[in-house]
């Protein structure tokens, strides 16, 4: 491997890195204050759909109906309140269901 690769890759970690680890030295032993302690709670879902929305109409070769089986079986599984990867496989599950059975 050349050594401006390995270079490029210890940057990219470093960079990566100080990002992940300031809000752990600049809050330790600090409480957030119950508002914000909420909004981020909201945050991976909130991020979840934005990357997720702008594909619900272009998806499976213009079947608007996969789409929005597969939003509305999230948002019932979110709103129930399971964790990301749950609401991911849960979606995807009853996708699975739906292209095998309805489709």
């Amino acid at each position: 491997m050349n050594s401006t690769i390995v270079l490029m890759i210890i940057g990219m970690a470093i960079v990566t890195y100080i990002p992940r680890m300031l809000p752990f030295l600049v809050f330790k032993g600090k409480e957030l204050p119950p508002f914000l302690q909420g909004v981020l709670k909201n945050v991976p879902y909130a991020v979840l759909g934005a990357l997720i929305f702008p594909s619900i109409l272009l998806i499976q070769e213009g079947n608007l109906m996969f789409g929005v089986v597969g939003t509305a079986a999230a948002f019932v599984i979110a709103f129930l309140g399971a964790n990301v990867i749950l609401v991911v496989v849960g979606a995807i599950s009853v996708l699975s269901l739906y292209s095998v059975f309805l489709m």
